[in-house]
């Protein structure tokens, strides 16, 4: 059984090496995207107040002023705070056939002025589109869905490949135990350690083993993590048998308009904020800052967002009420923790993969761990390069 492992880890990590040195580099880049979009481009990223304790505008205020400003373009998502310092960020949809120039645009939120545009991820638009590219590269190599598919399959081999990596660091079994026999723990204790005056390919090898051990944990994190970002259906066919979910976008999703007039944006929050204070109430959290309103004109569905004390995420919070744009009638509601195993597993691993907790420390800790993988894939294809040469010599020996 362990050379069959052996060589399913060997091949899998030289079809993953490539992909995850690439993901690798560009996560450690991507942990910090905030700051370093805020540190290129301070003029569009930043808003400081016109004046000591000046009020920022009304959300809503601001999504009318920047619906004005784009005719052509339906604006069914307004963010309703901002962190302090920073700009707004509004997504425009194309309001007919006719597609549009930018589908992001940054907006003071003190005056309404609009700060810069962009459309996501073209890297042709320069300094303003290099974070977005860089995060296409690190999930789709930049190639669309096609990258999407090629990364997710990458993510479930990755996944796979983690608990095959872990069995090879076992120790083999004993096929006689003597009075003198170290315990199983202790024999498998050198596989967590460097040999530090082996020579050179031991001390790869340890490395590469050895690091994959004590990260194992955070590697199993970003593969699994990796499938729910870009596989979701292979991701929810696996974990969806094994712990319940809330089920709230399968009930979206079935939800056909209702007649009638709609409400409007502001009659909207106002129904929003009292549908999730009452699911606060009933569910005992709170309520830390409100999010995001945003509207699906086809399904006739409003969905408000905040954060509350059941989010795991420092920003952007997840928890949310879905309703009728019509009635105001509630569909259903989706908790990131708490309410469903599955939910808050997928909350966690999320948060995680992405550094969106827990503050700088962690952001960095999230930095290094990107060097790291590229620094596994590297290691791994450096043993089986050295592994190679010795047989291709033992060859050359024979012959």
């Amino acid at each position: 059984m362990r050379p069959a492992l052996a060589a399913m880890h060997r091949y899998a990590g030289l079809l993953m090496a490539g992909f995850l040195i690439v993901a690798g580099v560009t996560g450690s880049a991507l942990a910090w995207k905030d700051e370093l979009e805020a540190a290129l481009l301070p003029a569009v990223f930043r808003a400081a107040p016109p004046a000591p304790g000046a009020a920022p505008l009304d959300a809503l205020q601001l999504r009318d002023m920047v619906a004005a400003r784009f005719p052509q373009a339906s604006v069914t998502y307004a963010p309703l705070s901002a962190p302090p310092g920073r700009s707004m960020q509004f997504y425009l949809r194309p309001a007919g056939e006719a597609p549009l120039a930018s589908n992001e645009v940054f907006v003071d939120p003190y005056t309404g002025a609009l700060l810069g545009r962009r459309q996501w991820g073209d890297i042709g638009q320069g300094a303003i589109n290099l974070l977005p590219f860089i995060e296409r590269l690190h999930y789709a190599l930049a190639l669309g869905d096609t990258g999407l598919l090629v990364f997710g399959l990458i993510a479930i081999l990755w996944t796979v490949d983690c608990f095959i990596g872990a069995a090879l660091t076992f120790p083999a079994r004993l096929k006689k135990r003597s009075p003198g026999s170290k315990p199983w723990l202790l024999r498998w204790r050198p596989s967590w350690l460097l040999r530090r005056h082996g020579g050179s390919y031991k001390l790869v090898f340890d490395l590469h083993r050895a690091g994959g051990l004590w990260l194992w944990a955070m590697l199993l994190v970003f593969a699994w993590s990796g499938v729910a970002f870009n596989l979701y259906g292979v991701y929810a066919a696996v974990m969806q048998p094994l712990f319940p979910h809330q089920g709230a976008e399968e009930i979206v999703a079935r939800h056909a308009p209702s007649p009638g007039p709609q409400l409007d944006w502001p009659a909207a929050r106002a129904q929003g904020r009292l549908l999730m204070a009452q699911l606060a109430h009933r569910h005992a959290f709170d309520i830390i800052e409100e999010n995001a309103l945003a509207y699906e004109r086809e399904l006739g569905v409003y969905s408000y967002h905040v954060r509350s004390s059941r989010d795991v995420r420092a920003h952007k919070g997840l928890t949310t009420v879905f309703f009728d744009a019509a009635s105001g009638r509630q569909l259903a509601a989706w908790l990131p923790t708490g309410a469903a195993s599955g939910d808050t597993i997928r909350s966690w691993i999320s948060a995680l993969h992405m550094a969106s907790m827990w503050g700088w420390p962690f952001k960095l800790f999230i930095c290094a761990m990107g060097v790291l993988v590229a620094g596994l894939s590297v290691t791994g294809v450096l043993v089986w390069r050295r592994k190679r040469q010795g047989q291709a010599r033992a060859k050359a020996l024979i012959h």
